[in-house]
């Protein structure tokens, strides 16, 4: 059945592109969310060590190197530098105020100072995106020459989280589609007569398909269109096992009808259809189902 395979073939090579086309925006948003964080990563570093630059600066100290940013945490970054230096709180909040302005992150963050040796903190503030809601204190007030380091955590601002969603909520529902989809490639049924046409020949049996007949021995025998459809599974599979569920669902459930006994009946009109060649018989195979029996 070469037309058969070909169509299931045909649906099934539909089905495997549609699922590929179906997950290229989530491969697409994946990608860009890979590629999107690394640079607004890389850039922010970048900011961060300008800060601790120009904070050098404001010191007197323009030798000196500013050491490389740590990622600490998520959202929180260290500036650490390679000699003492002073502040002022001013000057301080000014800079990074002015600087991570050009981050479209960082609208709300906290920058503690912290000593080296302990890692108290000497002086911290929040900066906010509502600058009613600024925390700054003790501004004005210049701190002592000493080891410190450039504690700045992020709040992080749920654009992650929002992609993060997007990707993971769209994987069930392109899934959702495509179970659909495949349910609705139902594999062609190889019975109707309509898709049928010509003849098969067994033993001294011509069947003819589309006029739903047998000759044997010159005798044209009427069949009625179950009678065609049962022995149609038959004829395509001779000597084979035919299970009786098999025949029920594809001679009645598929047309939404179940059955009872009504197989057995076709089946024995079908056999004295056939008595007139001994050599095709439909025989009983009992607890699996029915074989045409064909003797060479």
């Amino acid at each position: 059945m070469p037309d058969v395979r070909n169509r299931l073939f045909g649906k099934r090579s539909y089905l495997y592109g549609f699922i590929l086309f179906a997950f290229i925006p989530v491969i697409c948003v994946a990608y860009s969310m890979t590629s999107n964080d690394d640079f607004d990563i890389a850039r922010r570093e970048v900011l961060l060590r300008r800060i601790g630059h120009e904070v050098l600066l404001q010191s007197g100290d323009s030798t000196s190197r500013v050491l490389p940013v740590k990622k600490i945490a998520e959202n929180e970054y260290q500036i650490r530098f390679e000699n003492d230096f002073t502040f002022q709180p001013d000057s301080l909040v000014n800079t990074t105020r002015r600087l991570l302005a050009r981050d479209p992150l960082a609208r709300d963050y906290v920058v503690n100072v912290l000593n080296c040796s302990n890692a108290s903190v000497a002086y911290g503030y929040a900066i906010s995106k509502n600058i009613k809601d600024d925390i700054i204190a003790c501004k004005g007030r210049v701190q002592p020459r000493a080891c410190y380091m450039i504690d700045v955590k992020f709040k992080p601002t749920g654009l992650n989280t929002a992609k993060n969603r997007y990707l993971l909520g769209s994987i069930p529902l392109l899934a959702f589609v495509c179970f659909i989809f495949l349910r609705s490639v139902k594999p062609a049924k190889v019975l109707p007569v309509a898709q049928r046409t010509g003849t098969l020949t067994f033993g001294a049996v011509l069947f003819d398909v589309e006029k739903r007949q047998l000759v044997i021995n010159k005798e044209s025998i009427d069949l009625t269109g179950t009678e065609t459809r049962l022995l149609l599974i038959f004829a395509s599979s001779p000597n084979e096992i035919i299970e009786r569920r098999r025949l029920q669902k594809e001679i009645w459930e598929d047309e939404g009808v179940i059955v009872g006994r009504s197989l057995d009946v076709f089946i024995s009109k079908l056999r004295k259809k056939l008595e007139p060649d001994p050599d095709s018989k439909i025989v009983v195979v009992r607890g699996k189902g029915y074989k045409l029996e064909i003797n060479a």
